[in-house]
């Protein structure tokens, strides 16, 4: 009886912590429900790259994801789709043709050379713009557009003042020389950043280097003018500077820094053209009508729902009730403290992960009816309820979970949004299903009042002696 009452009191406790998370982090609104637009980017190959493989895919998107954060757009989808294609969902921007010019061209890289006597500005504003970028995505979070445009300026305008503390090369050294960039070890925990010239970049970078060698001025590597980092050259290269098409950026960075870098940098180098394969709005409007009509359908399912299980189960159903209540609460709240980024199918996921919540109950009591039935004590049918019917909940809830697994692997867009909201629907309801409702049943039976078995099932043969939890 003591394990129920603290059970009681857990539940008790995520009740409230789920009701706090609720009230205080809002839900994000996909694109179907939000209204914004999308476009779908179809990256093509050319004479020298006559394959878009994973890894010029990965390059291009992550030169997408930079362009769309110089929109300020709060919350964008930016996922890659089959073997060519790049999709993008932007909530709140009405104005496709806008992203459409931003999104449309070739990444443009290029290596300057930071102009005498401007140490101290350049090293005062990369300060400025690492706390605006924080301050960025801090104001993406919150949602407040306003801020987040002003800030955005802001980090624009600090852009432009670095590009200005550099100057290009003649000829300019651009991303159409450079063959390769990625991250590799070094000795120690730290990542160095290779890159890989052809013969013509080769001898650009070597004159580069060597006007910059012991200077304590930095390369200025920019992408789509923006400085991505500024790395110096030693006085040991002030002779012939860096030769040979290859050198090192070095820095101490972590692994994932490097990694992003070099992506960054093949991003920049890639001469592929992108196009615009699709552009499409959706209306706020839309969106609205579709939140209601959801909310609409979700209330009438649960209530058709509750009803069925009190005038079926009796006292059982109540408490399947409230364990579904309790449900509803939990697994909205993990939605928040996830992010989960919510859709009209993860509204549906959503809405059918109840249905397998009802489910586990379902198969809970009609064991416990079997039980009593057979003639059994209430307490020993109802433990009984729980233990043979475990077996049948957990190998129905796995399925469900690999099928989840293989929609948002295969998946993309609104369906990764629908398997996402039922498997933490199927995980809430696990617990909600094995311990909520075993814990209020025990506590029911528990009361005197409360042990008629036909409070449990009608018909069933009445005994003598009722054993309870001690």
């Amino acid at each position: 009886m003591q394990r129920q009452r603290s059970l009681l009191a857990l539940i008790i406790v995520l009740v409230i912590a789920a009701i706090a998370v609720i009230a205080t982090i809002p839900v994000p609104l996909g694109l179907d429900l939000r209204g914004g637009s999308q476009l779908t980017i179809q990256v093509k190959p050319t004479a020298e790259i006559k394959q878009i493989t994973e890894r010029e895919l990965e390059a291009v998107k992550k030169v997408v994801e930079g362009r769309i954060n110089g929109l300020g757009v709060s919350e964008p989808v930016i996922q890659t789709v089959g073997t060519d294609k790049i999709l993008v969902q932007l909530p709140g921007v009405n104005d496709p043709e806008q992203a459409e010019r931003v999104l449309g061209g070739t990444a443009q890289l290029e290596f300057k050379i930071q102009k005498p006597n401007t140490e101290t500005q350049v090293f005062a504003l990369q300060v400025s713009r690492s706390e605006l970028k924080a301050k960025q995505e801090e104001l993406r979070k919150s949602g407040d557009k306003e801020a987040i445009a002003k800030n955005q300026e802001d980090l624009n305008n600090s852009n432009q003042a670095l590009a200005e503390l550099f100057e290009s090369t003649n000829p300019p050294l651009t991303g159409k020389y450079l063959k390769d960039a990625y991250g590799e070890p070094t000795q120690g925990n730290s990542w160095n950043v290779a890159i890989r010239f052809d013969q013509k970049g080769g001898e650009l970078f070597a004159e580069l280097t060597k006007t910059l060698a012991g200077t304590g001025r930095g390369i200025g590597i920019f992408l789509d003018n923006e400085l991505i980092s500024s790395p110096s050259v030693g006085i040991e290269f002030a002779t012939t500077g860096i030769t040979g098409g290859s050198a090192v950026i070095t820095g101490r960075f972590q692994a994932q820094e490097a990694n992003n870098l070099g992506v960054q940098l093949r991003g920049g180098a890639l001469p592929v053209p992108v196009e615009i394969a699709e552009r499409r709005t959706v209306g706020a409007t839309l969106g609205k009508d579709s939140i209601q009509r959801s909310i609409y359908a979700g209330i009438g399912g649960l209530t058709l729902v509750l009803i069925f299980m009190v005038l079926y189960y009796r006292l059982p159903g109540m408490i399947a009730n409230v364990s579904l209540v309790i449900y509803s609460l939990l697994t909205w709240a993990t939605f928040c403290l996830l992010g989960v980024t919510l859709t009209l199918p993860g509204i549906a996921g959503f809405i059918l992960s109840i249905g397998m919540a009802v489910d586990a109950n379902v198969l809970i009591f009609e064991r416990t009816r079997e039980e009593l039935q057979a003639g059994k004590s209430l307490y020993r049918s109802v433990e009984s309820g729980f233990y043979r019917a475990f077996s049948s909940i957990l190998d129905s809830n796995v399925t469900t979970w690999i099928a989840c697994a293989a929609l948002f692997w295969l998946g993309s867009g609104l369906v990764k949004g629908f398997a996402l909201t039922l498997a933490l629907g199927v995980a809430v309801s696990m617990f909600t299903a094995i311990t909520c409702s075993r814990t209020l049943m025990f506590l029911a039976i528990s009361i005197p009042s409360w042990r008629k078995t036909e409070l449990y099932s009608p018909n069933v043969p009445k005994v003598k002696k009722v054993e309870v939890a001690q």
